[in-house]
């Protein structure tokens, strides 16, 4: 990773915080503390893998800047709703996200859950305002956003990784299962970041979308090797929930070797793909390096 890179994923960072806390209600808009809720869920931590993605995708293109800064907004709101409502009791059951309690700990289950909800809703509303794309484009990112985001996508996934706890998972279906649950979203990102340029251009997208459902994999198999072999006070999260919790992953049925060994060959084979967008793909390239480094 170039210290290049470095410097732009800081100067993005600083940029789609920005970007969050502009399109978030207020704190002091309201006289319940939903939007606390919100704001604590959303502000302040995170990789931000998904609005880099964005951000490095629109770069393959002209981005229109309104547009850009709408779908950054909506896919990292996507996001931290999943997160918020995986943390839950009724689902992974987690204390800590991002080193600190997690949403229900601090402000109890019900307004987690309705931050959750808000974030969601929020995302699509802030995919209806006003830039400079032509409305067919704009329906496209709804739509691609949704279908990433519900049944075919992050939430079917998350109904087959509860359904597959406790339960031997073969390597196909542990595929399919985070296909939809984390590689639906991120694959999305890349989409997003095309589908905010003025020169939109279906063939590039459909070529670029298999480097994206590469590195969402990629992404899931180092998650599950740092989640067994690194401590909590790295990952931010409690560390060992998969094993604790039974659940198949690919450190489990590969073992973390081979498991590495097809994390860095997707990688490859993704980066493969970006490097025919050169230099404009550089920094997605950049970012499939980046996730294969990380250590939380």
């Amino acid at each position: 990773m170039s210290s290049e890179f470095d410097i732009w994923m800081s100067y993005q960072k600083q940029t789609i915080e920005s970007i969050l806390d502009n399109y978030l209600p207020n704190i002091e808009s309201t006289l319940n503390n939903l939007n606390e809720v919100m704001r604590y869920a959303v502000l302040g931590h995170g990789k931000r893998i998904r609005p880099l993605l964005v951000i490095a995708s629109a770069e393959v293109g002209d981005a229109d800047s309104d547009a850009l800064k709408q779908r950054i907004a909506a896919v990292e709101f996507i996001h931290t709703y999943s997160l918020i409502h995986d943390d839950l009791p009724a689902m992974d059951n987690d204390d800590l996200r991002h080193g600190k309690p997690t949403c229900h700990k601090v402000y109890g289950e019900g307004l987690a859950l309705l931050a959750g909800d808000t974030l969601q809703t929020l995302a699509f509303e802030v995919l209806t305002q006003d830039n400079n794309l032509p409305a067919h484009q704009n329906l496209e990112t709804v739509k691609h956003l949704a279908n990433a985001s519900g049944f075919y996508g992050m939430a079917g996934g998350q109904a087959l990784d509860l359904l597959n706890t406790n339960k031997d998972t073969s390597l196909n279906e542990l595929t399919m299962m985070h296909q939809k649950k984390t590689g639906a979203l991120i694959a999305a990102s890349v989409h997003l970041g095309l589908l905010s340029c003025q020169d939109y251009q279906e063939e590039i997208a459909i070529y670029l979308k298999q480097f994206a459902e590469k590195i969402g994999l990629a992404f899931q198999i180092i998650d599950d090797i740092l989640d067994y072999q690194s401590p909590t006070e790295i990952l931010g999260k409690t560390a060992g929930k998969d094993e604790e919790y039974n659940k198949s992953t690919f450190v489990s049925l590969l073992g973390i070797e081979m498991a590495k060994q097809y994390a860095y060959r997707l990688a490859d084979e993704a980066i493969s793909i970006a490097e025919d967008y050169l230099p404009n793909s550089q920094h997605l390239i950049d970012i499939a390096h980046f996730i294969l480094k990380r250590d939380f």
